[in-house]
């Protein structure tokens, strides 16, 4: 009996051109001796529900085509209904940061040889509040809505422009948050513009911004938190950090950890994998380390994280 795949894909995903490579990919997957069934979402939350009816030894493996945010549909799916199936990754999506980190091909038809070529490799996801799963960020603040926010078609037609367009609509209503915070290796307490808890090289399409020595199987998150600039030179200086990579600033504190709480005087909303994650007065981020696998080239994903001097 051969092995069955089950291929959860957004036709939305990216400006919807995966629908024009569907028939290639089954039959890759066929004529390399797997069945297929085929699930196409039609709206947030369907790979989610898909997955709660699975058994595990149903499928040999799951594979995804979308973007980031469908991949974090599958993740989720998978670890609230206690699955650990191996998951192929097609990425498709407008942005595809985490596949950057993987060392994946945006090309459909090489993702699908690096699947069938490549073994799974044990990668770290995060939980938010023990009930939100993300893969690869969870942030808040300036900016932070705009991937769930702009419209799909608009991403599909105008790509990251719609981002940007989205973006400068938000810049007259930046706010900040006053946050206590805490983990082991830090303590801080103040006003904060920006945050992100990342396990990736490429937040929002930008690579490099989450530090050095990025690695997605060593249990700990990046943490960077920017704070509220009051002037020009203060600006001035959390942009040239962010951009050389050096957070010796009193306007960023960034640091590594496995699990960090965070105490908002208000409901403070979060991003988590470019979707809403839900506001929270309190939030406590864990970081559950090699809790799932995903298909890659180890040779692409040693080169992807070589660290940067």
């Amino acid at each position: 009996m051969r092995e069955q795949i089950l291929l959860i894909y957004n036709p939305k995903a990216g400006k919807g051109l995966f629908l024009n490579h569907l028939s290639t990919v089954i039959d890759l997957f066929v004529k390399a001796g797997f069945r297929i069934e085929v699930y196409p979402t039609q709206a947030n939350g369907d790979a989610v529900k898909k997955l709660s009816t699975v058994e595990e030894k149903e499928f040999s493996m799951i594979v995804t085509a979308g973007g980031d945010g469908t991949l974090d549909e599958v993740v989720t799916g998978m670890l609230n209904h206690g699955l650990d199936i191996p998951i192929g990754y097609i990425p498709v999506g407008s942005t595809n940061d985490y596949a950057t980190s993987l060392g994946l091909s945006s090309n459909v038809v090489q993702a699908v040889g690096d699947i069938l070529d490549g073994i799974p490799k044990k990668v770290d996801a995060g939980r938010l509040n023990d009930q939100h799963v993300f893969i690869y960020v969870a942030a808040f603040g300036a900016f932070t809505d705009v991937a769930y926010e702009t419209n799909q078609d608009m991403k599909n037609i105008l790509g990251h422009v719609a981002y940007l367009i989205e973006a400068t609509k938000r810049i007259t209503d930046l706010k900040p948050y006053h946050l206590k915070v805490h983990s082991d290796s830090l303590t801080r307490e103040g006003d904060y513009l920006f945050g992100m808890v990342t396990n990736s090289i490429s937040v929002g399409g930008f690579r490099n911004i989450t530090g050095k020595g990025v690695e997605l199987d060593d249990g700990v998150f990046e943490v960077t938190l920017i704070r509220r600039p009051t002037n020009l030179i203060e600006l001035n200086e959390i942009v040239t950090s962010l951009l050389t990579q050096n957070y010796k600033t009193q306007m960023i504190d960034y640091f590594k950890t496995d699990r960090i709480e965070l105490s908002c005087e208000e409901e403070m909303p979060w991003t988590l994998d470019g979707e809403f994650g839900g506001a929270y007065k309190e939030t406590t981020i864990v970081n559950e380390r090699q809790r799932i696998r995903i298909f890659t080239d180890p040779s692409k994903i040693r080169s992807v994280l070589v660290p940067i001097d």
